[in-house]
């Protein structure tokens, strides 16, 4: 649907962990309304619709993704089925029924339990800053086949982590990101895949004390992302008080021995 500038900018100004849920509900206001364009009209009547029944919007948890599904060339990681699994598994623990025990008053969005899946290190998602983040993961290896000394690889690394000795390529893993664009350009296959998956951040948050997600070693497959994503949530709901977000909660505990050891 067409939005005039005025309310492309006004929509813009939401938090951004709430602005696509709002986005979508001021397109409906507009519909119901039989307008052909969304107006600033539309976005302030929706935005206080939502403020003043959040709790009715509110789920119990939320997961959201980046662009890389609509075709993004730097994805790292293909997996449409990865969502689904997702929303299955978190629907059934039935968060928001939990929270409104915990919680003391009014439910609202930063109560949820977010889970952001961004398809490579770009995290144009902000997984950082979520109680889960997932990051899509393409590891390089080399191998001897012949190298060209095109420069390819080099040019596509952001991070510089790969250098040219004696005519092969060297990766330097503790620079790498994973991004897999060395893999994508590489000619001759003197770098190749290694490994594909994800990384996995816990803990990350905003608030008054903000705080970036902790990076478990490795990079894991779809399934075992999923086991650990459910040992965290059993955490969370183990361990919750008040609502509090999982960062405070892996603050306050550590982190527990069924991640710890099923990340190894």
């Amino acid at each position: 649907m067409k939005w005039t500038k005025e309310a492309d900018e006004a929509v813009s100004r939401v938090p951004f962990f709430v602005r696509r849920r709002v986005r979508k509900r001021v397109e409906e206001e507009a519909r119901r309304s039989g307008a052909k364009e969304v107006s600033p009209e539309h976005v302030r009547s929706c935005q206080q619709k939502f403020l003043k029944n959040m709790e009715s919007e509110v789920r119990g948890y939320r997961i959201e993704t980046c662009f890389g599904p609509g075709g993004c060339k730097n994805r790292a990681v293909e997996d449409a089925d990865l969502v689904q699994r997702l929303e299955r598994l978190v629907s059934g623990k039935d968060l928001k029924a939990f929270l409104k025990e915990r919680v003391n008053g009014p439910l609202k969005i930063h109560h949820e339990f977010c889970i952001v899946i961004s398809d490579c290190p770009n995290a144009c998602s902000r997984p950082q800053i979520s109680d889960v983040g997932i990051i899509g993961a393409w590891k390089p290896r080399t191998t001897d086949d012949e190298c060209s000394e095109c420069a390819a690889c080099l040019e596509s690394c952001r991070e510089e982590a790969i250098v040219l000795a004696e005519g092969s390529p060297i990766v330097d893993e503790d620079r790498c990101l994973f991004c897999g664009q060395c893999i994508r350009v590489c000619p001759t296959g003197s770098i190749r895949e290694a490994e594909r998956g994800y990384r996995l951040l816990l803990g990350g948050k905003l608030g008054r004390h903000p705080q970036l997600g902790k990076e478990l070693p490795g990079i894991y497959p779809a399934d075992k992302v999923l086991e650990l994503i459910d040992h965290s949530l059993h955490h969370f709901m183990k361990h919750n008080e008040k609502g509090e977000r999982f960062g405070d909660i892996l603050n306050r505990t550590g982190f527990p021995a069924d991640i710890i050891h099923g990340c190894q």
